[in-house]
């Protein structure tokens, strides 16, 4: 949906953001999160797709590897779609692996210019990333923004801290650093037992191993408002100061919205403030990586609210978008 993007660079203009150009990172940021097999398969399934189909218009498996079939990995395309591709609303046409790579590489350009010394930076990513794993494409993600985000400011910081604040929970994300203790996910989220994605986002999924205790989920009732959302978000930032993070990624959904038609959340303008505020108020490093927020009529408006909440808290003196 171009309009969205569109809408967005708009309201990120008026937040006062300087727009820069990403730059190309090349593979290796997509390899830090995402495993061999399945970039491959980004890459090379649409042209192998056009000898099963060569009047396709999309790819979407109509077999599914339910169990990920325990240790198998087929060698045709239908087969590997069918591993890859967790659901029909990830479908792979002609340029699906271009578009994902230039969204990745606006999230790596954002984790530069923190590097360089940037204290917050906004990277308007499309398609969005955060329900994309190692090695799944789910919910029109593909290659995991945040967490290649998160890999990139690893580089320099000993802990990194990825908050996600979209409507669903951050189920790739999760997946990707759940053995991992030097990454804090913490994801805000309508209850999964009537939500997207419905499999993952209990609070009960802690991680595992030496990711233990470093996944942390909030889900909130169906229809939570302004109240219970900050009350969350005051316990996630508690947790990331605890977390001793020396950075921050805020997978920043704005879908959140009383006006968002999927209406699972009803946060308003000036809730979009307050979690702005109170995320510039961790007083970290920050990309805020844009992930889900369909049309509806304060879209712009409430982008434009959240980046002056950060920006106000954080004294920044600028910032820039991507």
């Amino acid at each position: 949906m171009p309009e969205r993007a569109d809408i967005l660079l708009k309201a990120a203009r008026a937040a006062g953001c300087e727009v820069v150009p990403p730059k190309n990172y090349g593979p290796a940021a997509r390899d830090a999160v995402h495993d061999a097999d399945y970039l491959k398969f980004l890459e090379t399934s649409w042209d192998r797709w056009q000898y099963v189909d060569p009047n396709a218009v999309e790819i979407i498996p109509n077999v599914h590897a339910v169990g990920r079939g325990r240790g198998a990995y087929p060698q045709a395309v239908e087969g590997q779609a069918g591993f890859h591709l967790t659901n029909a609303a990830c479908p792979i046409s002609a340029h699906t692996f271009e578009a994902a790579c230039e969204s990745a590489n606006v999230a790596a350009t954002a984790a530069h210019l923190v590097l360089e010394g940037e204290r917050y930076v906004y990277a308007l990513c499309r398609p969005p990333g955060h329900h994309a794993s190692s090695n799944t494409a789910s919910g029109f993600c593909y290659l995991n923004n945040s967490a290649i985000a998160a890999a990139i400011l690893r580089s320099r910081y000993d802990r990194v801290a990825i908050l996600d604040i979209d409507l669903h929970h951050g189920d790739g994300t999760q997946e990707i650093f759940y053995e991992r203790g030097d990454v804090l996910t913490i994801s805000i989220h309508a209850d999964p037992q009537r939500f997207y994605p419905f499999f993952s986002g209990y609070a009960s999924e802690v991680g595992h191993g030496e990711g233990e205790g470093a996944n942390f989920n909030i889900p909130l009732e169906r229809g939570s408002g302004d109240e219970a959302f900050l009350r969350a978000l005051e316990i996630a930032v508690g947790v990331v100061d605890r977390f001793s993070a020396s950075a921050l990624v805020l997978a920043m959904g704005l879908d959140v919205s009383e006006e968002d038609p999927f209406g699972g959340l009803k946060i308003t303008g000036g809730g979009f403030s307050r979690i702005g505020e109170m995320v510039g108020r961790a007083g970290l490093p920050t990309v805020l990586v844009q992930e889900g927020g369909y049309v509806y009529p304060s879209l712009g408006a409430n982008l434009v609210r959240l980046l002056h909440g950060v920006e106000e808290t954080q004294a920044a003196l600028g910032a820039r978008a991507i």
